[in-house]
């Protein structure tokens, strides 16, 4: 898609400086989203837990938050605070601008907006889900143009100890959001699923995975001797190599890349042209 308007994309870092795979990843996406589609425009990363930086909602058009280590309960920091009242100030904009904002909120920010916004119950898991899972489309999650390309299930990477249940189904219609897949299923395990996806309006989107995930950085990652080792002694060895195969597999997190997140950014970029024209 060729267009002279300028996309302004801003990436919320939510690592609170602690090292990550995540953040290059979410980089790689969108400068390639830039370059490959012809439109001109930037991206501007802000470090919003370790440094309290907020973008401007009026200098951006498109928001991507990212996962983060560490509770997603409430923590009453200066920087939560600041978080929450950008994204409240996003939806009201949204409800008043013919030109909407985009967000797309990854794991940790999905786990944050769904508590502040009562969607949900956030709760911590009695054990850590960490590897690369089965998604299960749900309901409304089978007509969800983002997941359009993706078999069923899709897989991609799952890197918690927390997780979104107990949808609130009141609150889910009052404010428009849809919920649309679920973890993998675990017969043997009487504990509910996980929500792993909801559509929270239609510019806000959020996954409890990490759909940014790119399967030959995470495999040279995961290779290294010291993420092995510690995979392993914490995880086990059938679970270090199920994941290996798995990010070796073209059709599992790979795919989930290619389509996810690129389909959200190519969307608002044409609504964004659309609404200018307009």
């Amino acid at each position: 898609m060729k267009t002279d308007e300028t996309i302004k994309i801003a990436v919320l870092d939510m690592y609170d400086n602690w090292a990550n795979e995540g953040m290059r990843c979410i980089r790689q996406i969108a400068a390639r989203f830039l370059e490959q589609d012809g439109i001109e425009g930037s991206f501007e990363v802000f470090n919003v837990r370790a440094n309290n930086e907020i973008p401007d909602l009026e200098a951006f058009d498109i928001f991507i938050s990212s996962g983060g280590p560490g509770s997603p309960l409430a923590a009453n920091t200066q920087w939560e605070k600041d978080y929450f009242a950008f994204v409240d100030s996003l939806f009201a904009y949204n409800r008043s601008h013919a030109r909407k904002k985009f967000m797309f909120l990854i794991c940790h920010s999905f786990q944050m907006v769904c508590r502040h916004l009562g969607l949900a119950e956030v709760t911590r898991r009695q054990s850590t889900s960490f590897g690369v899972m089965p998604i299960h489309r749900m309901g409304d999650g089978y007509a969800e143009f983002l997941f359009h390309g993706l078999p069923e299930p899709f897989y991609a990477v799952d890197s918690r100890d927390y997780q979104v249940t107990q949808v609130n189904e009141t609150r889910m219609r009052e404010f428009g959001a849809q919920a649309l897949c679920l973890e993998k299923e675990r017969p043997h395990i009487p504990l509910e699923r996980a929500v792993m996806a909801i559509r929270f309006s239609p510019e806000v989107f959020g996954t409890q995975f990490h759909p940014e995930a790119d399967s030959r950085g995470m495999l040279r990652y995961y290779l290294m001797d010291d993420k092995r080792k510690w995979v392993i002694e914490t995880h086990g060895e059938v679970k270090y190599f199920e994941m290996i195969d798995r990010l070796d597999d073209p059709d599992k997190i790979m795919l989930t890349e290619a389509v996810i997140i690129p389909s959200f950014l190519h969307h608002a970029a044409e609504q964004l042209q659309g609404a200018l024209v307009a």
